[in-house]
């Protein structure tokens, strides 16, 4: 019997693994819409999002595409989404990073520990090996991002099969794609963490070793953060940027009128260098708690093949309650 027992859970394990080399591989860092339509059953949907509510919310009367009203504004502003992808998997952004003591000193918003990230994919519905698309509402730079942040954290922990969907489900909309408004239920995973690639990381050491030897350090906020006419005084301890910093505010990231996309990298690449920031160059990117400015590592390491490109985790948060100098204002 024990042999009996020892065979099967040996055909069991090579099961796995063979389901495992079998699934299917993201073409690349971003899917659009209609590869999605093509690989829906073959892939995890991961829906993250700040404002859960809408992800079962029934669209309002008068819009013109199913579950979205847009007002034509620019920049995906008055974009509205109800609703999610069919099978799409709630991921509350307020569960995606973790709080911690380093060195002394309390921190929040953080990449997750090992065993924090294992909990997180599992407890939706994630499987060591599955092709995940991260989702998000798809309606500005700030909602984009929190597509961008998970992506990053899935590559800090060795998940590489993993890809942005570019607009998000407002794309998904406007393609005429139906909406689903039904609780998502995951079933729990067995993802297992690797790495850490700590290459994709920047540290407030390497930040000040930054500052010292000029690697190019990209403050993705917007100017009046940069400049310290105002700041988020709840979490971040001082005004203005880090010294010798340079402004891209992430709303230049995306474009559209139905779903907030990225723009071209070949665009963004002039929009840099009109700002006074090499696309090609080491790069550090951070903003108020490395959300936003993981947009601009999204952009910079996975579209423009930057590989020296970082994100400062605890960014102008950790920066500041550190008391390290700042400049603005």
């Amino acid at each position: 019997m024990r042999k009996y027992l020892t065979h099967i859970a040996a055909v069991a394990g090579a099961l796995l693994l063979t389901a495992q080399a079998w699934a299917v591989q993201v073409p690349g860092p971003i899917v659009d819409v209609d590869w999605l339509a093509k690989h829906k059953n073959d892939v995890v949907i991961l829906d993250v999002r700040k404002d859960t509510k809408s992800f079962t919310a029934k669209p309002k009367k008068g819009g013109k595409i199913a579950g979205m009203q847009g007002c034509g504004a620019k920049k995906g502003a008055g974009i509205k989404v109800a609703g999610h992808i069919p099978g799409a998997i709630l991921v509350d952004f307020k569960h995606v990073r973790a709080n911690r003591t380093e060195d002394g000193v309390d921190l929040i918003k953080l990449v997750p520990t090992k065993e924090e990230m294992e909990k997180l994919m599992r407890s939706h519905g994630v499987n060591d090996g599955d092709a995940v698309v991260i989702a998000m509402k798809g309606t500005g730079s700030k909602d984009v991002t929190f597509g961008t942040r998970l992506y990053w954290q899935m590559k800090y922990w060795g998940h590489d099969n993993v890809a942005i969907l570019d607009g998000g489900t407002a794309a998904w909309a406007a393609a005429g794609h139906p909406l689903s408004r039904e609780k998502s239920k995951p079933k729990q995973g067995n993802w297992v963490a690797k790495g850490p690639n700590t290459s994709i990381l920047a540290t407030t050491a390497d930040v000040e070793q930054a500052i010292k030897n000029g690697t190019q350090l990209i403050d993705g906020r917007t100017e009046d953060f940069y400049l310290g006419s105002t700041y988020k005084k709840k979490y971040v301890y001082a005004p203005g940027h880090i010294p010798g910093a340079k402004n891209f505010p992430h709303p230049l990231l995306v474009k559209g009128e139905t779903a907030a996309t990225f723009e071209p990298a070949g665009k963004l690449a002039k929009l840099m260098k009109a700002k006074g920031i090499d696309p090609k160059a080491p790069s550090i990117t951070y903003c108020d708690s490395g959300h936003l400015s993981s947009g601009h590592w999204f952009v910079l390491h996975e579209l423009m093949g930057n590989k020296q490109a970082k994100l400062y985790d605890g960014s102008m948060h950790e920066w500041t309650k550190r008391k390290e100098p700042v400049e603005g204002l």
